[in-house]
């Protein structure tokens, strides 16, 4: 086998494949950053993700008679979006609201909470099977489950949910989602690498 065609089987395929991860990774990461308001940094990865895709495409051009090229091309997008979801879920990006249900006196769950620095907000309610205590706490994506860890051990039976939490409006010291806590979550991913 020629260098030329080495190149032409191996390496073209490869950088494709490559190159495909990183766009379909930036682009899942856009859709994240869009659905949560975080504009520009929506903006420059889609700048970035249209810019390396036409680099791939371009590859894909030259080679319109080569299986392998699609191949790569093909699982390089599959790869790319669990990569993205990946590096979106190390980010720890953004904030979640865990709402609780509970039939136990739930005292020593808020004051648990409370002492971990955590606010949360109460009211009664009633339940399928009785009176209830639903408690709500937004925390930051990087302690839920320190928050979950606490539930389970003043209520293991309780029932919660974690979900996303896209604007929070006033009385919280941080903030939902800005470029400064983007770029301290990439940090720490980096650290997690090593």
């Amino acid at each position: 086998m020629s260098a030329e065609q080495l190149i032409s089987y191996a390496v073209v395929p490869l950088l494709i494949f490559l190159i495909r991860i990183a766009d379909v990774s930036m682009g899942t990461l856009r859709i994240i950053f869009i659905s949560r308001g975080i504009r520009y940094s929506a903006a420059i990865l889609g700048f970035f993700e249209v810019l390396i895709w036409l680099i791939a495409i371009g590859q894909i051009m030259k080679n319109l008679n080569s299986p392998i090229h699609y191949i790569a091309y093909a699982g390089g997008f599959g790869i790319g979006n669990y990569v993205g979801i990946t590096i979106e879920r190390k980010l720890s990006l953004g904030s979640r609201i865990v709402r609780i249900v509970t039939q136990k006196d739930a005292t020593g769950l808020i004051t648990a909470l409370n002492q971990k620095g955590y606010g949360v907000t109460s009211i009664d309610g009633k339940g399928g099977r009785g009176s209830v205590k639903v408690i709500f706490s937004v925390v930051r994506r990087e302690n839920v489950q320190d928050l979950v860890d606490v539930i389970k051990k003043f209520n293991p039976n309780a029932f919660f949910t974690v979900e996303d939490v896209r604007f929070i409006n006033e009385g919280y010291e941080f903030p939902l989602m800005s470029p400064k806590s983007i770029f301290r979550g990439f940090g720490r991913f980096v650290q997690k690498k090593k």
